[in-house]
């Protein structure tokens, strides 16, 4: 017997409050008519005996307090899966905003996931061929890897994921390989770049689009990566691909936590932020990883931006204490027209040493990226100098260095927006930019592989 609920007792920013509620359990999913018959969906957040607080994915406004009928569904948020998710777009709840029909369901599942047990995880190896040489070469994307981009408002990060979804590749059957992008609280014109861009290139047959925007529920944004995260597991661990998540931007997210929290009247962390935003991002990002007993991967790249370019902000200093590295973009390279602004030094992947070299990418991968990290690291300390003493003053090395630095950004940062590298091109290109230093410099090479690929007349 289904026992509806008549009106409600209070209502609070996104969420309403029932009395008398028997027999309701946590994050179950509620359905609410309202008095012109229009419905909206629910989930119950907070129970008190029989005092039950539902959040109202679509808002409470035009809710009476009087005539709106609630309904308890006995099931948690769930979201219907199937492999005719990819190609297809989607709101942020899950619903096809593509015009075309509705998932017909293999299976449903609780959007929440399921903690997946630490003694069946597989440690990630292989990686994912970005055709971005800064990414590729120094901080490799490794399948089952959580490897988040930290941005700043206004800066390429948008064209960065774009690129990214357009060009990855795995080793092997690029058939069993998908993207699952989801973008929180973009502009429509951020939505559409992403839409034209995938439609033209000709990949979206292979990525699975949610998109929540601006204009809608801001409590929607909660649901948006628990839902893409829900359909990758499902392709991976069911269907057996390899899939990678897109999520831009967690900032929005989080601050949609925040707004959450704040109406349910909880007692507010760092910068308003709720105390539990670490342990709720750890529920989304401890999503991505490889498990015995299936062949398929989910490997996560959160975006993220950094109010004021703080990256000791709440959101981004708490990502970097869950996730395996970050790639942090750079104003002051992206004020000069460098694309994409990847700031080498601040930047890791704590993963890539087990899934690059001989076997998987190239013999020479991991000499070339800590010989290029070294030197680099040796050109701040000549340019700053030369920002005292002038670099005409500069020693003879400290000018090969700054040289080495100024083909660095513009020849190996620096890449076109369509420009497609492959992992040999990248090291090769490496060895063009260590062959500019004398030999007596690249310290971190043995002299076997500089015999190979050292070629200082280049």
């Amino acid at each position: 017997m289904v026992i509806e609920y008549m009106g409600v007792q209070e209502i609070s920013g996104s969420l309403i409050v029932l009395d008398g509620v028997k027999n309701a359990s946590f994050e179950e999913s509620v359905l609410i008519r309202l008095e012109n018959g229009t419905e909206r969906a629910g989930r119950i957040v907070q129970i008190d005996g029989q005092h039950v607080v539902i959040q109202v994915f679509e808002g409470t406004p035009g809710i009476s307090l009087t005539n709106t009928r609630t309904r308890l569904l006995g099931r948690p948020v769930e979201m219907p899966l199937s492999m005719e998710l990819l190609g297809r777009v989607f709101d942020g709840a899950g619903r096809p905003i593509d015009g075309l029909s509705d998932i017909f369901p293999q299976t449903r599942r609780d959007v929440n996931g399921t903690p997946i047990n630490p003694v069946s995880r597989v440690y990630p190896r292989n990686y994912i061929e970005t055709g971005i040489s800064s990414i590729d070469c120094l901080m490799t994307l490794i399948r089952g890897q959580k490897l988040p981009i930290f941005s700043g408002s206004g800066m390429h990060h948008n064209e960065l994921a774009a690129q990214i979804v357009r060009q990855a590749k795995i080793q092997g059957d690029d058939a069993g390989f998908a993207i699952v992008f989801a973008a929180m609280g973009v502009t429509n014109d951020v939505a559409d770049f992403f839409r034209r861009s995938f439609e033209e290139s000709g990949v979206l047959n292979r990525v699975l689009m949610f998109l929540n925007l601006s204009n809608d529920p801001i409590i929607e944004r909660i649901l948006t990566p628990r839902c893409a995260l829900t359909a990758a597991e499902y392709l991976a661990f069911d269907k057996s691909m390899h899939i990678l998540v897109i999520m831009t931007d967690m900032t929005s997210y989080a601050e949609a936590l925040r707004e959450f929290s704040s109406s349910k009247g909880e007692i507010p962390g760092r910068k308003g932020y709720p105390g539990y935003l670490y342990s709720d991002l750890a529920s989304l990002y401890e999503r991505a990883g490889m498990i015995k007993g299936s062949t398929g991967s989910v490997t996560q790249i959160p975006i993220l931006t950094m109010p004021n370019d703080d990256i000791t902000h709440p959101v981004p200093d708490l990502t970097g204490y869950i996730t395996e590295g970050q790639i942090v973009l750079d104003r002051t390279m992206d004020k000069s027209g460098i694309y994409p602004p990847v700031s080498a030094l601040p930047s890791l992947s704590r993963l890539m040493k087990d899934g690059i070299g001989e076997g998987f990418t190239r013999a020479d991968h991991a000499a070339v990226a800590n010989q290029l990290f070294a030197c680099y690291a040796r050109v701040q300390e000549a340019r700053s100098l030369s920002s005292v003493i002038g670099e005409d003053e500069l020693s003879p090395s400290d000018k090969k260095l700054m040289s080495f630095g100024r083909l660095f950004d513009s020849k190996f940062i620096n890449q076109g927006h369509l420009e497609n590298r492959t992992i040999d091109q990248t090291l090769d290109l490496g060895w063009q930019l260590l062959s500019v230093l004398p030999r007596e410099e690249l310290d971190r090479i043995d002299d076997k592989m500089l015999d190979k690929f050292y070629k200082p007349d280049i």
